[in-house]
Protein backbone atom coordinates (compact mmCIF):
# COMPACT_ATOMS: atom_id res chain seq x y z
CA UNK A 1 0.00 0.00 0.00
CA UNK A 2 2.84 2.63 0.50
CA UNK A 3 4.11 1.80 -3.04
CA UNK A 4 0.70 3.20 -3.97
CA UNK A 5 0.50 6.24 -1.52
CA UNK A 6 4.33 6.99 -2.76
CA UNK A 7 2.77 6.79 -6.87
CA UNK A 8 0.11 9.08 -5.93
CA UNK A 9 1.89 11.34 -3.85
CA UNK A 10 4.35 11.82 -7.27
CA UNK A 11 1.30 12.32 -9.29
CA UNK A 12 0.33 14.76 -7.41
CA UNK A 13 3.64 16.85 -6.88
CA UNK A 14 4.02 16.65 -11.03
CA UNK A 15 0.54 18.23 -11.89
CA UNK A 16 2.03 22.16 -11.68
CA UNK A 17 4.82 21.30 -14.17
CA UNK A 18 2.02 19.75 -16.52
CA UNK A 19 0.04 22.89 -16.19
CA UNK A 20 3.32 24.88 -17.10
CA UNK A 21 3.87 22.52 -20.19
CA UNK A 22 0.06 23.11 -21.03
CA UNK A 23 0.88 26.38 -21.20
CA UNK A 24 3.38 26.46 -23.20
CA UNK A 25 2.50 24.62 -25.55
CA UNK A 26 -0.77 26.96 -25.89
CA UNK A 27 1.58 29.84 -26.00
CA UNK A 28 3.45 27.86 -29.61
CA UNK A 29 -0.05 27.51 -31.19
CA UNK A 30 -1.11 31.31 -30.38
CA UNK A 31 1.62 32.32 -32.16
CA UNK A 32 1.29 29.99 -34.94
CA UNK A 33 -2.31 31.46 -35.18
CA UNK A 34 -1.86 34.87 -34.02
CA UNK A 35 -1.30 36.05 -37.81
CA UNK A 36 -4.51 35.36 -38.73
CA UNK A 37 -6.66 37.03 -36.21
CA UNK A 38 -5.00 40.20 -37.70
CA UNK A 39 -7.16 43.48 -36.82
CA UNK A 40 -6.93 44.20 -41.06
CA UNK A 41 -7.88 40.97 -41.76
CA UNK A 42 -11.59 39.96 -40.80
CA UNK A 43 -12.73 36.59 -39.47
CA UNK A 44 -15.76 35.17 -41.35
CA UNK A 45 -17.25 31.45 -40.81
CA UNK A 46 -15.20 30.40 -43.74
CA UNK A 47 -12.06 31.52 -42.25
CA UNK A 48 -12.86 30.27 -38.60
CA UNK A 49 -14.10 26.87 -40.04
CA UNK A 50 -10.60 26.57 -42.09
CA UNK A 51 -8.76 27.19 -38.97
CA UNK A 52 -10.81 24.56 -36.46
CA UNK A 53 -10.59 21.55 -39.51
CA UNK A 54 -6.61 22.74 -39.31
CA UNK A 55 -5.67 22.48 -35.93
CA UNK A 56 -8.69 19.95 -34.93
CA UNK A 57 -6.32 17.57 -33.07
CA UNK A 58 -4.50 20.18 -30.99
CA UNK A 59 -8.08 21.56 -30.14
CA UNK A 60 -9.23 18.53 -29.01
CA UNK A 61 -5.86 17.34 -27.14
CA UNK A 62 -5.92 19.99 -25.04
CA UNK A 63 -9.78 19.89 -24.49
CA UNK A 64 -8.95 16.87 -22.90
CA UNK A 65 -6.36 17.92 -20.51
CA UNK A 66 -7.59 20.58 -19.11
CA UNK A 67 -10.60 18.46 -18.30
CA UNK A 68 -8.60 15.87 -16.88
CA UNK A 69 -6.45 18.23 -15.05
CA UNK A 70 -9.79 19.90 -13.67
CA UNK A 71 -11.19 16.82 -12.48
CA UNK A 72 -7.91 15.76 -10.68
CA UNK A 73 -7.57 19.10 -8.98
CA UNK A 74 -11.11 18.50 -7.69
CA UNK A 75 -10.86 15.33 -6.79
CA UNK A 76 -6.86 15.82 -4.99
CA UNK A 77 -7.87 19.37 -3.56
CA UNK A 78 -11.90 19.61 -3.13
CA UNK A 79 -13.09 23.11 -1.85
CA UNK A 80 -13.79 22.91 1.41
CA UNK A 81 -17.10 25.25 1.12
CA UNK A 82 -18.12 23.10 -1.53
CA UNK A 83 -21.90 22.45 -1.51
CA UNK A 84 -23.69 19.43 -3.36
CA UNK A 85 -26.68 17.18 -2.90
CA UNK A 86 -27.49 15.53 0.17
CA UNK A 87 -26.37 12.20 0.18
CA UNK A 88 -27.95 10.13 2.32
CA UNK A 89 -25.38 7.62 4.85
CA UNK A 90 -25.95 5.69 8.01
CA UNK A 91 -23.86 6.82 11.13
CA UNK A 92 -22.69 6.12 14.54
CA UNK A 93 -22.08 7.78 17.36
CA UNK A 94 -18.72 6.56 19.14
CA UNK A 95 -18.04 5.93 22.49
CA UNK A 96 -15.25 4.05 24.92
CA UNK A 97 -15.86 0.27 25.36
CA UNK A 98 -13.51 -3.00 26.20
CA UNK A 99 -12.18 -4.82 23.51
CA UNK A 100 -10.68 -8.55 23.99
CA UNK A 101 -7.36 -8.88 22.29
CA UNK A 102 -7.83 -12.10 20.07
CA UNK A 103 -5.26 -14.43 18.62
CA UNK A 104 -6.26 -16.83 16.42
CA UNK A 105 -4.41 -20.09 15.77
CA UNK A 106 -4.83 -24.13 14.53
CA UNK A 107 -4.06 -26.66 16.16
CA UNK A 108 -4.82 -30.58 17.15
CA UNK A 109 -6.51 -32.62 19.74
CA UNK A 110 -4.29 -34.23 22.11
CA UNK A 111 -5.14 -36.40 24.87
CA UNK A 112 -4.36 -35.39 28.52
CA UNK A 113 -2.86 -38.68 29.45
CA UNK A 114 -2.79 -41.49 27.01
CA UNK A 115 -1.65 -45.19 28.35
CA UNK A 116 -0.60 -48.64 26.34
CA UNK A 117 -1.04 -51.59 28.24
CA UNK A 118 1.77 -53.62 27.84
CA UNK A 119 2.47 -56.87 29.82
CA UNK A 120 5.00 -57.65 32.59
CA UNK A 121 5.97 -60.62 31.95
CA UNK A 122 5.19 -63.14 29.24
CA UNK A 123 2.17 -65.48 30.23
CA UNK A 124 -0.92 -66.72 28.90
CA UNK A 125 -4.19 -64.45 29.35
CA UNK A 126 -6.76 -66.06 31.35
CA UNK A 127 -9.50 -63.42 31.25
CA UNK A 128 -10.33 -60.65 30.44
CA UNK A 129 -12.73 -57.91 32.79
CA UNK A 130 -13.49 -55.17 30.66
CA UNK A 131 -15.03 -54.40 26.72
CA UNK A 132 -14.14 -52.53 24.23
CA UNK A 133 -14.34 -48.32 24.74
CA UNK A 134 -15.35 -49.16 28.60
CA UNK A 135 -14.53 -46.37 31.34
CA UNK A 136 -12.40 -47.64 33.37
CA UNK A 137 -11.30 -45.88 37.05
CA UNK A 138 -7.54 -45.83 37.99
CA UNK A 139 -6.75 -49.58 39.66
CA UNK A 140 -9.77 -50.92 37.81
CA UNK A 141 -8.27 -54.31 36.99
CA UNK A 142 -8.47 -54.91 33.31
CA UNK A 143 -6.92 -58.33 32.32
CA UNK A 144 -5.77 -61.74 34.80
CA UNK A 145 -2.84 -63.92 33.07
CA UNK A 146 -2.84 -67.59 34.43
CA UNK A 147 -1.26 -66.91 37.62
CA UNK A 148 -1.03 -70.54 39.51
CA UNK A 149 2.73 -70.95 38.96
CA UNK A 150 3.00 -67.27 40.51
CA UNK A 151 0.89 -68.10 43.20
CA UNK A 152 2.57 -71.40 43.87
CA UNK A 153 5.73 -70.14 44.24
CA UNK A 154 4.88 -66.71 46.14
CA UNK A 155 3.40 -69.31 48.82
CA UNK A 156 6.13 -71.68 49.18
CA UNK A 157 8.34 -68.48 49.49
CA UNK A 158 5.86 -66.79 51.93
CA UNK A 159 6.09 -69.32 54.42
CA UNK A 160 9.73 -69.69 53.96
CA UNK A 161 9.79 -66.20 55.50
CA UNK A 162 7.59 -66.88 57.79
CA UNK A 163 9.63 -69.82 58.99
CA UNK A 164 12.51 -67.68 59.18
CA UNK A 165 11.39 -64.72 60.74
CA UNK A 166 10.18 -67.74 63.79
CA UNK A 167 13.94 -69.47 64.03
CA UNK A 168 14.84 -65.72 64.43
CA UNK A 169 12.51 -65.21 67.22
CA UNK A 170 13.57 -68.19 68.63
CA UNK A 171 17.31 -67.40 68.28
CA UNK A 172 16.21 -64.36 70.30
CA UNK A 173 15.03 -66.68 73.07
CA UNK A 174 17.93 -69.06 73.08
CA UNK A 175 20.66 -66.27 73.47
CA UNK A 176 19.09 -64.60 76.55
CA UNK A 177 19.32 -67.95 78.21
CA UNK A 178 23.20 -68.00 76.87
CA UNK A 179 22.14 -70.81 74.86
CA UNK A 180 23.26 -70.26 71.31
CA UNK A 181 25.78 -66.96 70.59
CA UNK A 182 25.39 -63.81 69.30
CA UNK A 183 26.87 -64.70 66.01
CA UNK A 184 23.93 -67.50 65.70
CA UNK A 185 21.12 -64.71 66.72
CA UNK A 186 22.72 -62.61 63.47
CA UNK A 187 22.47 -65.37 61.28
CA UNK A 188 18.49 -65.49 61.95
CA UNK A 189 18.39 -62.60 61.41
CA UNK A 190 19.94 -62.40 58.16
CA UNK A 191 17.83 -65.39 57.07
CA UNK A 192 15.31 -63.86 58.22
CA UNK A 193 15.16 -60.76 56.06
CA UNK A 194 16.37 -62.73 52.97
CA UNK A 195 13.43 -64.95 53.13
CA UNK A 196 10.93 -61.92 53.44
CA UNK A 197 13.07 -60.36 50.18
CA UNK A 198 12.24 -63.26 48.17
CA UNK A 199 9.07 -63.38 49.15
CA UNK A 200 8.34 -59.96 48.81
CA UNK A 201 9.73 -60.28 45.37
CA UNK A 202 7.36 -63.31 44.54
CA UNK A 203 4.73 -61.04 45.76
CA UNK A 204 5.37 -58.17 42.68
CA UNK A 205 6.02 -60.83 39.95
CA UNK A 206 2.68 -62.26 41.46
CA UNK A 207 1.16 -58.87 40.93
CA UNK A 208 1.73 -58.86 37.05
CA UNK A 209 -0.57 -61.33 36.64
CA UNK A 210 -3.47 -58.77 37.52
CA UNK A 211 -3.33 -55.62 34.84
CA UNK A 212 -4.86 -52.72 36.71
CA UNK A 213 -5.62 -49.30 34.72
CA UNK A 214 -3.03 -46.09 36.24
CA UNK A 215 -5.53 -43.45 35.35
CA UNK A 216 -8.81 -42.78 34.58
CA UNK A 217 -10.07 -42.80 30.76
CA UNK A 218 -11.71 -44.97 28.07
CA UNK A 219 -10.47 -48.31 26.90
CA UNK A 220 -10.07 -48.33 23.05
CA UNK A 221 -10.27 -51.84 21.42
CA UNK A 222 -8.94 -54.97 23.11
CA UNK A 223 -6.76 -56.87 21.00
CA UNK A 224 -6.07 -60.00 22.87
CA UNK A 225 -8.27 -62.63 24.02
CA UNK A 226 -8.70 -65.13 26.83
CA UNK A 227 -5.83 -68.02 25.83
CA UNK A 228 -3.76 -65.23 23.99
CA UNK A 229 -0.05 -65.55 24.91
CA UNK A 230 1.63 -62.08 25.71
CA UNK A 231 4.98 -61.31 26.14
CA UNK A 232 7.04 -59.32 28.36
CA UNK A 233 7.79 -56.57 25.18
CA UNK A 234 6.57 -54.18 22.86
CA UNK A 235 4.89 -57.41 20.45
CA UNK A 236 1.50 -59.00 21.48
CA UNK A 237 1.07 -62.56 20.39
CA UNK A 238 -2.79 -63.40 19.54
CA UNK A 239 -4.09 -66.91 18.66
CA UNK A 240 -7.21 -65.86 15.98
CA UNK A 241 -6.45 -68.82 13.87
CA UNK A 242 -4.74 -72.12 13.53
CA UNK A 243 -1.78 -70.28 13.19
CA UNK A 244 -0.62 -67.38 15.59
CA UNK A 245 -0.08 -64.25 14.52
CA UNK A 246 2.38 -60.98 15.41
CA UNK A 247 1.31 -57.17 16.08
CA UNK A 248 3.13 -54.98 17.56
CA UNK A 249 -0.01 -53.21 18.90
CA UNK A 250 -0.69 -53.32 23.01
CA UNK A 251 -3.49 -55.40 24.77
CA UNK A 252 -5.29 -51.73 24.52
CA UNK A 253 -4.82 -48.39 24.94
CA UNK A 254 -6.66 -46.44 27.87
CA UNK A 255 -7.15 -42.61 26.74
CA UNK A 256 -8.37 -39.82 29.55
CA UNK A 257 -10.91 -37.71 27.52
CA UNK A 258 -12.54 -35.78 29.77
CA UNK A 259 -10.99 -33.04 30.20
CA UNK A 260 -9.20 -33.05 26.52
CA UNK A 261 -6.19 -30.93 25.28
CA UNK A 262 -5.92 -29.52 22.22
CA UNK A 263 -2.01 -27.71 21.31
CA UNK A 264 -1.32 -24.78 18.74
CA UNK A 265 0.99 -23.24 18.13
CA UNK A 266 1.64 -18.88 17.88
CA UNK A 267 3.53 -16.55 16.04
CA UNK A 268 6.42 -14.85 17.30
CA UNK A 269 4.76 -11.24 16.68
CA UNK A 270 2.36 -12.25 19.11
CA UNK A 271 4.83 -13.60 22.18
CA UNK A 272 5.01 -10.12 23.60
CA UNK A 273 1.39 -10.08 24.19
CA UNK A 274 0.78 -13.80 25.53
CA UNK A 275 3.89 -12.99 27.87
CA UNK A 276 2.25 -10.08 29.39
CA UNK A 277 -1.18 -12.03 29.94
CA UNK A 278 0.48 -14.67 31.43
CA UNK A 279 2.28 -12.59 33.99
CA UNK A 280 -0.95 -10.85 34.91
CA UNK A 281 -2.03 -14.26 37.19
CA UNK A 282 -4.96 -14.01 34.44
CA UNK A 283 -6.06 -17.35 33.41
CA UNK A 284 -5.91 -17.34 28.96
CA UNK A 285 -9.53 -18.18 27.62
CA UNK A 286 -9.65 -20.40 24.56
CA UNK A 287 -12.82 -20.85 22.08
CA UNK A 288 -11.88 -23.85 19.52
CA UNK A 289 -13.64 -25.48 17.13
CA UNK A 290 -12.98 -28.61 15.36
CA UNK A 291 -14.03 -29.59 11.39
CA UNK A 292 -16.57 -28.32 9.78
CA UNK A 293 -19.00 -27.23 12.42
CA UNK A 294 -17.91 -23.75 13.08
CA UNK A 295 -21.44 -23.59 15.09
CA UNK A 296 -20.05 -25.91 18.21
CA UNK A 297 -17.81 -23.50 20.47
CA UNK A 298 -15.93 -25.18 23.18
CA UNK A 299 -14.40 -22.82 26.00
CA UNK A 300 -11.13 -23.24 27.84
CA UNK A 301 -8.22 -22.48 29.71
CA UNK A 302 -4.40 -22.60 28.55
CA UNK A 303 -2.77 -24.72 30.88
CA UNK A 304 0.98 -23.95 29.90
CA UNK A 305 3.30 -21.89 27.42
CA UNK A 306 6.43 -24.19 25.80
CA UNK A 307 9.56 -22.70 27.41
CA UNK A 308 11.49 -21.93 24.38
CA UNK A 309 10.67 -20.74 20.56
CA UNK A 310 10.93 -23.51 17.90
CA UNK A 311 13.01 -21.75 15.32
CA UNK A 312 11.85 -23.48 12.46
CA UNK A 313 8.92 -21.63 12.17
CA UNK A 314 9.32 -18.57 14.55
CA UNK A 315 6.47 -19.63 16.57
CA UNK A 316 6.09 -21.32 20.71
CA UNK A 317 3.34 -24.22 21.60
CA UNK A 318 0.57 -23.54 24.04
CA UNK A 319 -1.72 -26.23 25.53
CA UNK A 320 -4.91 -25.70 26.43
CA UNK A 321 -7.06 -27.95 28.29
CA UNK A 322 -11.09 -28.56 27.71
CA UNK A 323 -13.69 -30.30 29.34
CA UNK A 324 -15.06 -32.99 27.39
CA UNK A 325 -17.95 -34.54 29.79
CA UNK A 326 -19.74 -36.11 26.49
CA UNK A 327 -16.64 -37.03 24.36
CA UNK A 328 -17.41 -35.04 21.36
CA UNK A 329 -13.87 -34.21 20.63
CA UNK A 330 -11.24 -36.99 20.22
CA UNK A 331 -7.25 -36.95 20.08
CA UNK A 332 -6.08 -36.37 16.38
CA UNK A 333 -8.89 -33.84 15.40
CA UNK A 334 -7.96 -30.67 13.55
CA UNK A 335 -8.52 -27.62 15.63
CA UNK A 336 -9.33 -23.58 15.15
CA UNK A 337 -8.30 -21.64 18.31
CA UNK A 338 -9.11 -18.16 19.17
CA UNK A 339 -6.52 -16.93 22.31
CA UNK A 340 -8.23 -14.28 23.99
CA UNK A 341 -4.86 -13.14 25.22
CA UNK A 342 -5.42 -9.77 26.87
CA UNK A 343 -8.38 -6.83 26.87
CA UNK A 344 -7.44 -3.48 25.47
CA UNK A 345 -9.74 -0.83 27.82
CA UNK A 346 -11.33 1.90 27.41
CA UNK A 347 -10.46 2.18 23.55
CA UNK A 348 -12.82 3.80 20.90
CA UNK A 349 -14.22 0.56 18.18
CA UNK A 350 -15.44 1.53 14.94
CA UNK A 351 -16.55 -0.92 12.25
CA UNK A 352 -13.90 -1.11 9.75
CA UNK A 353 -16.25 -0.56 6.79
CA UNK A 354 -16.34 3.32 8.23
CA UNK A 355 -12.35 3.47 7.24
CA UNK A 356 -11.67 5.38 3.87
CA UNK A 357 -8.28 4.74 2.20
CA UNK A 358 -6.63 7.90 0.49
CA UNK A 359 -3.47 8.86 -0.40
CA UNK A 360 -2.38 10.64 2.95
CA UNK A 361 -3.54 7.91 4.95
CA UNK A 362 -6.79 6.75 6.69
CA UNK A 363 -9.40 8.44 7.57
CA UNK A 364 -13.65 8.90 8.85
CA UNK A 365 -16.08 11.40 8.48
CA UNK A 366 -17.00 13.23 11.10
CA UNK A 367 -20.73 14.59 11.02
CA UNK A 368 -21.54 18.06 13.03
CA UNK A 369 -24.47 19.13 14.63
CA UNK A 370 -25.52 20.99 10.82
CA UNK A 371 -24.99 17.87 8.98
CA UNK A 372 -22.10 18.63 7.44
CA UNK A 373 -18.95 16.51 7.66
CA UNK A 374 -15.33 16.68 7.94
CA UNK A 375 -12.09 14.05 7.44
CA UNK A 376 -10.07 13.14 10.29
CA UNK A 377 -7.61 10.97 10.14
CA UNK A 378 -7.15 8.17 12.24
CA UNK A 379 -4.23 5.27 12.90
CA UNK A 380 -5.44 2.09 13.84
CA UNK A 381 -4.54 0.09 16.80
CA UNK A 382 -5.47 -3.59 16.01
CA UNK A 383 -8.42 -4.84 13.73
CA UNK A 384 -10.68 -8.28 14.73
CA UNK A 385 -13.43 -9.79 12.43
CA UNK A 386 -14.72 -6.39 11.10
CA UNK A 387 -13.81 -4.07 14.02
CA UNK A 388 -11.23 -2.13 14.23
CA UNK A 389 -9.37 -0.12 17.33
CA UNK A 390 -8.74 2.88 16.22
CA UNK A 391 -6.56 6.52 17.58
CA UNK A 392 -7.56 9.87 16.91
CA UNK A 393 -11.34 9.80 17.42
CA UNK A 394 -13.11 11.23 21.20
CA UNK A 395 -16.08 9.35 22.30
CA UNK A 396 -19.45 11.05 21.45
CA UNK A 397 -18.32 11.73 17.77
CA UNK A 398 -20.80 11.20 15.08
CA UNK A 399 -18.82 9.04 11.81
CA UNK A 400 -20.56 8.10 8.57
CA UNK A 401 -20.49 4.57 8.65
CA UNK A 402 -22.40 3.46 5.04
CA UNK A 403 -22.51 6.28 2.22
CA UNK A 404 -18.92 7.85 2.13
CA UNK A 405 -18.05 6.92 -1.20
CA UNK A 406 -18.84 10.29 -2.68
CA UNK A 407 -18.34 12.18 0.63
CA UNK A 408 -15.91 15.66 0.92
CA UNK A 409 -15.30 17.74 3.62
CA UNK A 410 -18.36 20.01 3.86
CA UNK A 411 -20.81 17.39 2.11
CA UNK A 412 -24.29 17.61 3.46
CA UNK A 413 -25.92 14.79 4.63
CA UNK A 414 -28.94 13.41 6.37
CA UNK A 415 -29.53 10.24 8.23
CA UNK A 416 -31.16 6.96 6.06
CA UNK A 417 -34.07 6.08 7.77
CA UNK A 418 -35.01 2.62 7.99
CA UNK A 419 -38.22 1.11 6.39
CA UNK A 420 -40.85 -0.04 8.67
CA UNK A 421 -40.45 -3.76 7.98
CA UNK A 422 -39.95 -6.50 10.11
CA UNK A 423 -36.61 -7.32 8.57
CA UNK A 424 -35.21 -3.65 9.10
CA UNK A 425 -36.57 -3.85 12.97
CA UNK A 426 -34.42 -7.20 13.33
CA UNK A 427 -31.11 -5.43 12.17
Amino acid sequence: MSKIESALDKTVAKLPLLKNWVMARLCKVWHKISPTFSLKQKLDYPTGKALVLQYKWRIVIVALILFAGSKAYDYFFPPSGKAGAVQTITSMVTEKKDIPLVIEATGTIVSNSIVDIRPMVTNKVDKIHIKDGQDVKAGELLFTLDNRTDTANYEKLKALADDAQKQYLRAKELVTKNFISKAGLETALANAKSAQAAAETARVQLSFDFIRSPIDGKAGIINVFPGTLVQASNTVISATNASSTSTTSSMVTITQLNPINVQFVIPEKDIPILLESKQSGTPMKVQVTVGNNTQRVFNGEVLVVDNQIDPQIAAVRVKAQIPNEKYELLPGQFARVSLNANTLKDVIAIPSEAIVMNPKGRLVYIVDKDGKVAAKPITVSYEYQGTSVVNGLEAGQRIVVEGKQNLRTGSKVREAKPANTPAAQAK
